[in-house]
């Protein structure tokens, strides 16, 4: 029964099957790996991130906006994406949906972007912030919508605990799973052991879903000790296969986190045609 219900919702989800990925750099240029990696994969949807929205003081603010170097794509679907930091929803602030969408759309027409129909904002919210933060969203949709743009939001496990934001979609993020304060975290960036208790909320979840998983590096520091994390093909696989048993949909888009030539080149063919199988 569980499984017709999810296949009477993916029939009428806004999540179309395709291959996708994020750009989060703050210019866009892309050089010959990373146009042959778009051609290869059959990319059709980046989610690029234009802005953050950061606090100044107590008002909130753009930063580090993104510079357009290079042409989109043709044939791409482009998703602006906005991140904005947890505490700029510790209290209301009039007037900030309609500001973020109007430079979103200010920023398309100045750089000749056209056809966008998604808008994503990215928070990590928490209970604390989250009832600022659904309010807003329900201001932004109204907003977006007045462009023709819909919305889709990024959803972090701990968050599959919470009611779903106002969204047409999420975007499941597959990453960042640990915390990287935590000495003893064996990859804060994915390991299945973080995963796995959230996992249980998966089938009830109401919003259409969408899955990203990590291809970066990082590093951090532990006791003076520079560490470099990377996230081994055969984790990323088998978190992938987890997620999917619970929540078939999940395999309809797949993104990869970020676009970038050295998180390309970090992998080979086998590992990406695995990761974008649907």
């Amino acid at each position: 029964m569980l499984a017709l219900l999810l296949s009477a919702c993916a029939k009428q989800s806004p999540v179309e099957p395709s291959n996708a990925v994020y750009f989060w750099r703050t210019e866009f240029r892309l050089d010959s790996t990373e146009w042959t990696f778009l051609s290869r994969y059959q990319i059709s949807t980046i989610y690029c991130r234009y802005f953050d929205v950061v606090m100044n003081d107590t008002t909130p603010i753009p930063n580090a906006t993104l510079a357009f170097a290079d042409t989109i794509p043709a044939g791409v679907a482009f998703v602006p994406t906005v991140y904005i930091t947890e505490d700029c929803m510790h209290q209301w602030h009039e007037g900030l949906a309609r500001k973020i969408v109007d430079r979103v759309v200010q920023m398309n027409a100045t750089n000749d972007i056209r056809g966008i129909v998604e808008l994503q904002m990215d928070c990590d919210y928490t209970d604390r912030s989250r009832r600022h933060f659904y309010t807003f969203l329900e201001q932004v949709r109204s907003e977006a919508r007045r462009h023709g743009m819909r919305l889709s939001v990024t959803i972090r496990l701990h968050q599959l605990q919470m009611p779903a934001p106002p969204a047409d979609y999420g975007v499941l993020m597959l990453y960042n799973t640990g915390d990287p304060r935590n000495f003893e975290q064996r990859n804060p960036i994915l390991d299945h052991r973080d995963v796995e208790p959230y996992v249980r909320h998966l089938p009830d979840y109401p919003l259409p879903l969408a899955a990203a998983y990590p291809v970066y590096r990082w590093q951090r520091q532990v006791q003076g000790v520079r560490i470099e994390h990377t996230v081994e093909a055969s984790e990323i696989l088998g978190v992938k296969k987890m997620v999917e048993s619970m929540r078939p949909d999940l395999s309809r888009r797949i993104i990869v986190y970020h676009l970038d030539e050295e998180n390309i080149n970090r992998y080979d063919n086998d590992t990406y045609e695995a990761i974008f199988h649907h």
